[in-house]
């Protein structure tokens, strides 16, 4: 194909539109609103030419432009570094998708790209580069690069550490330079930004054109913004690959992986409304509600006991809990996190008649069983390392000095064929052995120095790790699996791919946890974010919360309970009794509808809930993180209703009535019942009761 070729990709009221016809690889000449028919011709979209400039404008490739950040960067020992693609052939355009592959004779490369517009108007885009030479071909990166217009002058990206991760952080992005994040660590990390956002000046969770992006990956990333001299703005992403990490030998191919991109016009929700309906349009989406699961881990940790256990699984049962999770603890040696990680047979001292009786009792009060793994490590002191001290990733095999230890635990050489089989062999017979219906699949460290055969391996690892849970996914179909990684250092659409839920945080702690979930549901719809109900004092943080306040923040997720429920006294369990038959009650429209958030303008407090899709319910949530800047707290106005229809609106049971510092309530709160109009709700709000700092109110909007 020579010259340009137009394709205008339409769905869900955005408009992607490539230039494939000139040779190389795909050029955005637009995205963003829908354009609709026709297309301005083709000089509409070439730009002047200034002086002291490349002679003709270069185009804005998926791999980037003229000197900008490169998408595709490598070589052959120096040689074909910059190569030059002189062949395009389009091989499908149909229903918003197109595949083409360009070839580079001269460097001996082709380069296939699918490209789909999915109907949420979420742009899917993934590469594959291919060495059609002779000699090998090192790749440093291949990415996806996405051209954004030059208004969108803020930037929003997240990052944290264990125990907070996911906590926002904005910037203007109006001058030139390149803003670069990179995961070196083998997983996305605490600190990862999960959504990078460019948006026009001010937008909010309401308003305002906003771009934002995610990488589909596990292991090691790296996310840049880029604003040119030349006026171009572009955002780029890519797995971050060590020198000589991948080598492509002839006939050989890298498949990058998939960019998910989105624009909206109406702000952050909207972002995340497109993001939640092509999340939820994949085909192993889980269907079934969601059950409430209950954690023993900060209820018992590692001392395993029967009787305390099924006492734990009694009270559980009877308050509700339809999942009951034995964590960490139950295998060989594996008394403190010292020792046997990697030895995953079940300890004989601890359970002498194996987990059949803990799963029987389980079982026969009527919830699911889960069980803990982290088949990715190994302790030092494990009879899987005495065995195989070698099946350690490792930055030299050929001698003995091992990465530094994180939580003392090395990781497990998953690369190696035997190793896979090994882990691979003994959680299959564990699940073909045991009434297991779900996997906690934890991954307590980074890694560090991971090398295999004395090369980089953090991309061969993910990738075993990929093909392990395939492998047991495939073999035992009814079991889920939650992706944790010392809490929500790998969150991504990669690992969700083949999990069905994550862990977002190791932290319990109800304050942190308003933050975490949030952004975690830039990205994620409730029902794949793990959120329980701890104990009254965080251990994480120390600090003490009401019930009420923990299970106005848990609701909003995939609901849950870890905490020592056995202890507590009958009138706190007929309230967490309470709390989860609010959660049954309502699991329904907390997994379907569409998130939503107010632009509140006083920063002590939010506004969140989840409506309907067909807006004739809603469950809403106005949360005090600190003290009001203001004597009276400021009405909370409701989106996402439809103002044409009337509410009515009534306060639901989180486990208790929130605190308040107030001489009255406002009347419409005490009233027997209210009902306003969705517009009155949208536009004036309500009048908010004076909330102790760290207290919420969640409310249910019933259509009448």
């Amino acid at each position: 194909m020579t010259g340009h070729h137009q394709l205008h990709l339409r769905a869900g009221g955005v408009s992607l539109v490539l230039d494939v016809g000139a040779g190389g690889p795909p050029a955005v000449l637009h995205w963003g609103r829908d354009l609709g028919t026709p297309l301005a011709p083709s000089s509409a979209w070439v730009p002047a030419v200034p002086h002291s400039a490349l002679d003709v404008a270069p185009r804005t490739t998926m791999l980037g432009s003229g000197l900008a950040r490169p998408g595709l960067l490598g070589s052959r020992h120096g040689r074909a570094f910059a190569p030059q693609f002189d062949e395009v052939v389009v091989d499908t355009v149909a229903d918003n998708e197109v595949r083409l592959r360009c070839v580079a004779h001269a460097a001996g490369l082709s380069l296939a790209t699918h490209v789909r517009l999915d109907p949420h108007g979420v742009v899917q885009v993934a590469n594959t580069l291919r060495n059609e030479g002779d000699a090998g071909y090192q790749l440093d990166r291949l990415g996806v690069v996405l051209p954004v217009p030059a208004y969108a002058v803020e930037l929003l990206d997240l990052t944290g550490r264990w125990s907070r991760e996911r906590h926002p952080q904005r910037q203007l992005f109006d001058r030139q330079g390149t803003w670069l994040r990179e995961s070196r660590c083998g997983r996305p990390g605490h600190d990862a930004p999960l959504l990078t956002v460019l948006g026009s000046a001010g937008f909010g969770n309401r308003s305002g054109d906003v771009w934002g992006a995610h990488l589909a990956w596990s292991g090691s990333t790296q996310i840049w913004a880029e604003r040119r001299p030349s006026g171009l703005v572009m955002l780029g992403l890519a797995e971050l690959l060590e020198p000589g990490e991948v080598v492509l030998g002839t006939g050989e191919e890298y498949a990058g992986p998939v960019v998910h991109a989105v624009f909206d016009g109406a702000g952050l929700d909207g972002l995340s409304r497109r993001l939640h309906r092509s999340v939820r349009s994949r085909s192993g989406h889980v269907r079934k509600p969601r059950p409430v699961v209950l954690n023993t881990w900060e209820a018992v940790y590692f001392d395993h006991r029967l009787d305390r256990l099924t006492a734990l699984a009694d009270v559980a049962a009877e308050i509700g809990v339809e999942r009951f999770v034995l964590d960490d603890g139950w295998f060989l040696h594996r008394r403190h996190d010292r020792a046997g990680l990697g030895d995953w047979v079940v300890d004989p001292q601890v359970w002498p008649d194996g987990l059949d009786p803990l799963i029987r009792h389980v079982r026969g009060l009527g919830m699911e069983f889960g069980l803990w793994v982290e088949p990715e490590m190994v302790n030092v002191n494990s009879d899987l390392y005495r065995a195989h001290p070698d099946w350690v990733l490792r930055p030299d095999e050929a001698t003995d000095v091992l990465p530094a230890e994180w939580r003392h635990q090395q990781v497990l050489d998953l690369v190696r064929p035997d190793a896979w089989q090994h882990i691979h062999d003994r959680l299959d017979a564990l699940l073909a052995q045991h009434d297991i219906g779900f996997l906690k699949w934890d991954h307590n460290r980074d890694l560090v120095d991971a090398g295999h055969a004395g090369r980089p391996a953090a991309r061969a690892q993910t990738l075993a790790v990929y093909r392990l849970l395939d492998s047991l996914r495939g073999r035992h179909p009814g079991v889920e699996i939650e992706s944790c990684a010392s809490g929500g250092a790998r969150v991504d659409l990669g690992i969700l791919a083949r999990t069905d839920r994550v862990w977002a945080s190791d932290s319990n702690d109800a304050l942190e946890r308003v933050t975490i979930q949030r952004w975690t549901q830039l990205l994620l719809p409730p029902e794949l974010v793990g959120s329980h109900v701890g104990p009254t004092t965080a251990h994480t943080s120390g600090r003490t919360h009401t019930l009420s306040f923990r299970g106005a923040v848990a609701l909003f997720g995939h609901f849950g309970i870890e905490w020592d429920i056995a202890s507590i006294d009958p009138e706190e369990r007929a309230a967490l009794r309470a709390l989860v038959a609010t959660y049954r009650t309502h699991r329904q429209l907390l997994h379907s509808g569409e998130v939503v958030h107010a632009d509140h303008p006083d920063p002590a407090a939010l506004v969140h809930g989840v409506v309907a899709t067909d807006r004739s319910e809603a469950l809403m949530a106005y949360v005090a993180v600190a003290s009001g800047a203001t004597e009276i707290p400021l009405p909370a106005r409701l989106p996402g209703l439809d103002p044409e229809r009337a509410y009515r609106v009534s306060p639901v049971a989180t486990g208790g009535d929130p605190v308040t510092v107030a001489h009255a309530a406002p009347p419409w709160l005490e009233a027997e019942a209210f009902t306003a109009t969705g517009r009155h709700l949208g536009e004036v709000g309500l009048p908010m009761p004076v909330l102790a700092p760290e207290q919420a109110l969640v409310l249910h909007l019933q259509a009448v």
